[in-house]
């Protein structure tokens, strides 16, 4: 169980505190985790009925719901960079990540009132994907202003956590409704939409509006390797350009590696195809392969979050996409059955675990205050656009030269990321200071 601090999030523990208080995770953790959960719940309820409804519902074709759903999932990695923006803009992370929920919970309500009209549907699916990435950077900025920057691993990790049970939840209770109501999709919109609503009322009661770090925070966990100091940004960044973030050389390297990683990562859509092509696994029992990576997620996030606390975050980033890596290479052998399974969702759980929150926390204490939502923007969307040509450029070498030939390339791409990510990454003061 994890202990929210009680008071201002960003309060030191006062002097003759228990030796544990500074570790306790902050209350506003909790509060974002408790939004993100009922979020993810709603949000997951319609994505998991999504291609169900569009194919058989409205009798689109596999292609133009693939469209759609590309199309906006890269718009969704630019408008990231406009809510950075506006969250450090005199500090209004909340209202920013406000803004992007209730977006996102109105845009059940379109699918409800578009009917079977392209253009309508194509509406809700954008405000959907807008709203996530409005609210993505301000949300994980406040996280990192009001965590201690030697904990803010075990922070992520327990929202990582809770957002994670919200993404198990959510498909299992549209199925629930659907098998209740006789394939009514309807209801599910309209259960989802009331469900981001209360998202959207929990962060409005429970969030705090504004945080009082300074500007310049030291970061005493990461370190660049180079000698020279991160130049300090002034208290009035906040209205500077949204590439301001990139003065700073460690973050730049950050950034760098974790574009590279994510040019090597080929998406999870593509591994699940590949287990089902491999195992022959029934349409029934698909979509219930992305919850199986997710129950790992959830179990290992908070500890994974914990050992970057304790070894540096570097590391367990890399070790996460070494992870990744054996579920190619594990994907390529003979095996089969439910252990080749099993082991590939353990794996892909694992590197989720091991890199979602941790980069986030790797990257944040590098960056003043006044700039944290900007840089984490940028951060974000430089992974998620090396994903999307990671993804196509895999669906382009699958379709040209065939399944086993495409993933051992995919395999090898990750391999000389892995080591060019190894060089360009800071390394963190805990492995400054190892023998």
């Amino acid at each position: 169980m994890y202990l929210a601090t009680t008071g201002r999030p960003d309060t030191p523990p006062a002097p003759g505190a228990p030796p544990g208080a500074a570790r306790r995770v902050p209350g506003t953790v909790i509060a974002l985790g408790a939004v993100s959960l009922v979020t993810d719940i709603s949000s997951e309820m319609v994505t998991a009925v999504l291609p169900l409804y569009f194919v058989l519902g409205l009798g689109l074709t596999p292609l133009q719901f693939g469209f759609l759903d590309g199309l906006f999932n890269g718009v969704t990695a630019l408008v990231r960079l406009a809510g950075g923006h506006a969250a450090d803009r005199g500090g209004r992370h909340k209202r920013v990540a406000g803004a992007g929920y209730a977006l996102s919970a109105c845009s059940r309500l379109g699918l409800l009132l578009a009917g079977g009209a392209t253009g309508g549907i194509a509406a809700a699916l954008a405000a959907d994907r807008i709203g996530k990435g409005i609210r993505t950077a301000p949300r994980d900025a406040m996280i990192t202003l009001s965590s201690p920057p030697e904990t803010l691993g075990r922070a992520f990790g327990v929202h990582r956590a809770m957002d994670t049970t919200g993404a198990l939840l959510g498909p299992l209770a549209a199925f629930g409704l659907l098998w209740a109501t006789a394939d009514a999709y309807d209801a599910v919109f309209v259960v989802s939409f009331c469900t981001g609503l209360l998202g959207v009322v929990l962060l409005a009661l429970l969030v705090p509006g504004h945080f009082s770090l300074p500007a310049a925070a030291p970061a005493p966990t990461p370190a660049a390797a180079a000698p020279a100091p991160t130049p300090a940004l002034s208290p009035a960044a906040g209205s500077g350009s949204v590439f301001e973030p990139l003065r700073s050389p460690a973050f730049r390297r950050i950034l760098a590696a974790a574009a590279l990683l994510g040019a090597a990562t080929i998406g999870d859509a593509f591994v699940y195809l590949l287990l089902q092509r491999r195992l022959d696994v029934g349409v029934v029992w698909f979509p219930l392969l992305p919850l199986g990576a997710a129950a790992v997620y959830l179990l290992l996030a908070v500890p994974a979050g914990r050992l970057a606390d304790r070894v540096g975050r570097r590391a367990p980033f890399l070790c996460g996409h070494v992870a990744l890596l054996a579920a190619y290479l594990l994907l390529l052998t003979p095996i089969n059955g439910t252990v080749v399974l099993a082991l590939v969702l353990v794996l892909v759980g694992a590197f989720y675990a091991s890199t979602d929150g941790v980069l986030m926390a790797f990257a944040g204490p590098l960056l003043p205050a006044a700039r944290r939502a900007s840089g984490l923007a940028l951060l974000q969307t430089g992974q998620a656009v090396a994903r999307l040509i990671a993804a196509a450029g895999f669906g382009a070498a699958w379709t040209l030269w065939g399944q086993r030939p495409a993933l051992a390339a995919a395999a090898t791409a990750m391999l000389t990321a892995l080591v060019l990510a190894r060089a360009v990454l800071p390394r963190t003061e805990q492995e400054r200071q190892a023998p």
